[in-house]
């Protein structure tokens, strides 16, 4: 479950909503057995989870910013 960043940055944006829409579905399927008292397999997956989630929504972010950068260059380009 444990994914390095270098392994997500080689995912397309697809496949990052993709997986992100996985990982947050299996995050609210451990909270529910956590809330209802059921039993856990691995405690730490939940951290595991919630970490992976943080990376992916990093590596988003940074290319949604990287392409607002370059926009704004290209507009000033322009301008000139």
């Amino acid at each position: 479950m444990s994914y390095k960043i270098k392994e997500i940055r080689s995912w397309s944006d697809e496949e990052l909503r993709k997986k992100l829409e996985e990982l947050r579905a299996e995050q609210l399927n451990q909270r529910m057995l956590k809330v209802l008292g059921g039993a856990i397999e691995n405690p730490a997956r939940i951290r595991n989870t919630r970490r992976a989630i943080a990376r992916i929504l990093t590596v988003l972010n940074e290319r949604k910013r990287k392409e607002s950068i370059e926009g704004e260059k290209k507009d000033k380009q322009e301008k000139a």
